[in-house]
């Protein structure tokens, strides 16, 4: 009998800890890459090692009739066709794995969606000159990005929704869908748009947020917001969006001993953790962040 209950323990134990292994959840890092030129190049971005999505930051002016504008900081001229030459880099990110998103808006530029048919003619011409679509003059090359990226903080509220259903329509290349809304909930801009449940990818800005951030080793006010994200929000993954530096953010910044020993074991409790998203690059490259927290994430 002794024998008999020895042999069952050594089935039983190696079982357990594959169980309480697989029931933990794990993620990546995403980073927005593009407002700063002194943060390296995509390339290098990309072969830190320590990223799953690069965003690039920002498609700053669309919509209302206006002509889009790409504004990547001093990395590049989109106007002269400087920016082309980011195919390769985007190219090689994609190689290693990394998905490649470009992101809308941002806290400074001149955006808004005027009715259903702004939205669509804005999605035609994401899908046209930045992911599957063919144009003359696509801003980036001949490079297909990954997916489009929400990062709505100016402008109107509506018709985001009806963009979002616009580029998921488009069949051939999966366009993922990203949003970064403000903590507290529901997000001002991006409400109706999550309401569709089409996004692959929510990174919530815990930072700039005092109702809904980290404040002084006290996670209280982020953990009562992460459950409300996740248990509202239709989304594949949602992230935990992070200052990397305590300069890259007026308030929010969370030392990563505090994020590894107790944001991320209340996060990964869900089963929409997605990992966490940095903002960005240039901080992270200052700070290496990403690079003192990946083996946790």
């Amino acid at each position: 009998m002794a024998s008999q209950t020895k042999k069952l323990s050594l089935i039983l134990i190696p079982l357990l800890l594959s169980f309480l292994t697989s029931s933990v959840q794990s993620g990546g890092i995403a980073v927005y890459w593009g407002q700063d030129g002194r943060e390296g190049t995509l390339k290098s971005t990309c072969d830190s090692g320590n990223y799953v999505i690069v965003i690039l930051a920002f498609l700053t002016t669309f919509g209302n009739g206006k002509t889009p504008v790409l504004n990547l900081a001093g990395h590049c001229d989109p106007s002269t066709g400087g920016c082309k030459s980011l195919s390769t880099d985007i190219q090689a990110c994609q190689a290693k794995g990394i998905k490649v998103l470009l992101s809308l808006g941002g806290g400074v530029g001149s955006y808004t969606l005027s009715s259903a048919s702004d939205a669509q003619s804005v999605a035609e011409y994401l899908w046209n000159n930045y992911l599957g679509g063919t144009s003359s003059n696509r801003p980036l090359g001949n490079a297909v990005l990954d997916g489009i990226d929400f990062d709505i903080e100016l402008g109107g509220t509506n018709y985001y929704d009806v963009l979002s259903k616009s580029l998921s329509s488009y069949k051939g290349r999966k366009v993922y869908l990203s949003a970064a809304p403000q903590c507290p909930y529901p997000d001002a801009h991006l409400g109706q748009a999550l309401s569709t449940g089409l996004f692959d990818y929510v990174w919530v800005q815990f930072y700039n947020n005092q109702p809904c951030e980290h404040q002084s080793g006290d996670i209280t006010k982020l953990t009562n917001s992460w459950n409300t994200w996740t248990s509202k929000v239709d989304a594949s993954k949602i992230f935990i969006g992070l200052p990397a530096s305590t300069a890259a953010a007026g308030s929010g910044y969370i030392p990563p001993s505090t994020l590894e020993s107790q944001v991320l074991p209340m996060a990964k409790k869900s089963s929409k953790y997605g990992g966490i998203m940095l903002w960005n690059r240039y901080y992270d490259v200052l700070n290496n962040y990403s690079g003192q927290v990946l083996k946790s994430v």
